[in-house]
């Protein structure tokens, strides 16, 4: 795969087919893979555009040090919405909770709304609720413990362990 195709599958949000350019799935937190070697040469460095789609597919995938070293590297963690959810949506959608809080100690913002017109929060939630997988409850908790606004969920919502998670926030927001 050349730094070209990688850019096309960025662009069309081909997260899952890249996910072998970003390092080694079983250690998510070493900053290794081909994209990142690329991202060192300089490949990429006039399209800020695909470094954006980048750290989303990083978050996507879990693999925080690759995302890490993109943060480091100017990236913003707002921006990555070509696929219509940014880093910290598709991060909290997939219980990705490492990815999440690295976002979040970045100033990725909470309140973005996703062209669903949900927030992190809201995607963490609606995951949980229809495609159960990662640490969901966790990224849950992170969220709200960030400040997520409660009120972007629709409460209650029939599962007993997310609305006693959900409950404190809602009293207080």
């Amino acid at each position: 795969m050349t730094p070209q195709d990688v850019a096309d599958g960025l662009r069309r949000g081909d997260f899952t087919r890249l996910a072998p350019l970003f390092g080694d799935p079983a250690q998510p937190e070493r900053a290794t893979g081909q994209l990142l070697s690329w991202v060192e040469q300089g490949e990429f460095t006039d399209d800020p555009h695909i470094l954006a789609e980048a750290l989303t597919c990083a978050c996507f995938l879990g693999q925080t040090g690759v995302a890490a070293r993109l943060l480091e590297r100017g990236v913003d963690p707002a921006a990555g919405m070509g696929t219509g959810m940014s880093a910290l949506h598709w991060a909290a959608n997939r219980g990705q909770r490492a990815a999440v809080v690295l976002l979040l100690s970045h100033g990725a913002p909470m309140e973005l709304h996703n062209m669903y017109e949900g927030t992190a929060l809201g995607t963490a939630v609606w995951g949980y609720l229809h495609e159960p997988r990662g640490d969901q409850l966790g990224v849950i908790r992170a969220l709200l413990e960030a400040g997520a606004d409660a009120r972007a969920v629709d409460f209650p919502t029939g599962r007993p362990e997310l609305d006693s998670l959900l409950a404190p926030y809602r009293a207080t927001a």
